[in-house]
Parts: structure tokens; C-alpha cells; sequence
């Protein structure tokens, strides 16, 4: 786990005149923030069945063969290291539009099944991919690191992020010959988790094995403290 630490907007606040009530003393506010890395434990694939036929029925039909054949060989790959979950799925027709205008008409019918599967096995997702695809799954549309509970890294990073601004405050006091008082207020801005993402390819454009290396995610927080100074 590795942290980084950034200082924001640093500023001698004087409190200007308005709906809020002034305070009696001077202030200081500064601005903190951490970032820290940590390593994912688990990963979310995107897998994707398309089928077209002339028919809606027929489409549908192949579909639902080539999704179960998938399925039949991404439960025992998967095993008890991860989860299987329907995301999305549709039926739609395909039109050719004619040059000159006119109506368009309906070539044939496509179906789509999207399956998410969740998997803490990092070390297996490429050889996990090739079994989907082996299986008949034509689409990968996208691999996500997670960590399963973020809470420990967003408390570590808040943490940082509140030192930081103290620091930033009692180095700006001491610049100009005060001491800080009592805490005003202190803003959590908004949490920020970057969590890297493959970039989705097609599944025929796959070699095997598919590599692939997990990132790091990136837990970000910012605050803005302001303080009495005297």
C-alpha cells in the first residue's frame, strides 16, 4: 500500500461579510489531500453473447444455446472463488435503410446476453477468459479491479488528508507569527475511488493466454479545515 500526499488551495481567510455570521477572530483554511494505493483483491468481467438470425425466435434460440454453453464452461472454471450474475440482455431488429430514402426494412434480428461474473481469483482471469470465449461468448466488454471493502482505505486516506491540512494550517500560522486555535469547521469533499478498467477488445482479437495484469486502486480524499489563529 503506497500514499501520496497533495497540498490544494492554501488561503488567510478574513471571513468576508454575507448571510453567514463572521467570527470574532482571524482564520486560517487549507486544503488537504491523500491518496493511497492499494492492491486489488478482486476483479468484475464483462462477458457478452451476440447472435443474429432472420427470425426474432431463431435469434433468441441460438442465443440461449450459446449462453448456456458458456455458462456450462464458466461455472466449474469459476468454481467458489466467484459469482455469476445476469447484467443485461436484449432482442432487437436489424434494419437496411435505403439510399435514396424510403422505409427502412428488417434484415434480420440480433440478440445480446451479458453475463458479469466477480472473481477474487486475479492469478486465473485470463485463463477464465478463454474459457468463456472457448465456451461461445463473442464479446468482452470490459475487466474491472475492486477491492472487496474500501472502508480501511478510505478511513486511512480521510486521516492523511486531515493531517495534511493541519499541517498546512499551523505552517501558514507560524509564517506569519500566530498559533492556531480552535477548529471552525472541517469539509469532507467528495470520496474518490479510481479503480483501473482494461479497455474492452474482441474476443476473436484474443491470443492465448490472454495476459492480464492486475492495477492498483487509487482511494482519494480531500478536506478543508479552517481554524482560528491568534
Amino acid at each position: 500500500m503506497k500514499w501520496q500526499f497533495r497540498t490544494a488551495v492554501l488561503a488567510l481567510v478574513p471571513f468576508c461579510a454575507g448571510a453567514q455570521p463572521q467570527p470574532s477572530k482571524p482564520s486560517v483554511q487549507a486544503m488537504g489531500e491523500a491518496v493511497i494505493q492499494v492492491k486489488p483483491d478482486q476483479a468484475r468481467l464483462t462477458i457478452g453473447v451476440v447472435t443474429q438470425a432472420p427470425t426474432a425466435q431463431a435469434a433468441a434460440a441460438l442465443n440461449a444455446t450459446q449462453t448456456q454453453a458458456t455458462l456450462d464452461k464458466l461455472r466449474p472454471a469459476l468454481g467458489a472463488a466467484g459469482e455469476i450474475r445476469t447484467s443485461g440482455y436484449s432482442l432487437n431488429p436489424n434494419y437496411q435503410y435505403p439510399r435514396d430514402g424510403g422505409q427502412p426494412t428488417i434484415t434480420g434480428y440480433t440478440a445480446s446476453n451479458s453475463i458479469e461474473v466477480t472473481t477474487s481469483d486475479l492469478a486465473g482471469l485470463g485463463k477464465l477468459i478463454d474459457v468463456v470465449v472457448a465456451g461461445g461468448a463473442n464479446r468482452i466488454q470490459g475487466v474491472q479491479f475492486t477491492v472487496k471493502n474500501e472502508a480501511p482505505a478510505r478511513a486511512q486516506a480521510l486521516g492523511e488528508a486531515v493531517r495534511q491540512a493541519r499541517a498546512n494550517a499551523e505552517a501558514m500560522a507560524a509564517a506569519m507569527g500566530l498559533q492556531l486555535g480552535s477548529v471552525l469547521s472541517l469539509e469532507q469533499g467528495s470520496p474518490q475511488v479510481v479503480r483501473p478498467v482494461v479497455r474492452q477488445f474482441a474476443a476473436a482479437a484474443v491470443a492465448k493466454p490472454t495476459p492480464i495484469e492486475p492495477d492498483t486502486v487509487e482511494v482519494r480524499a480531500t478536506v478543508t479545515l479552517t481554524m482560528e489563529v491568534h
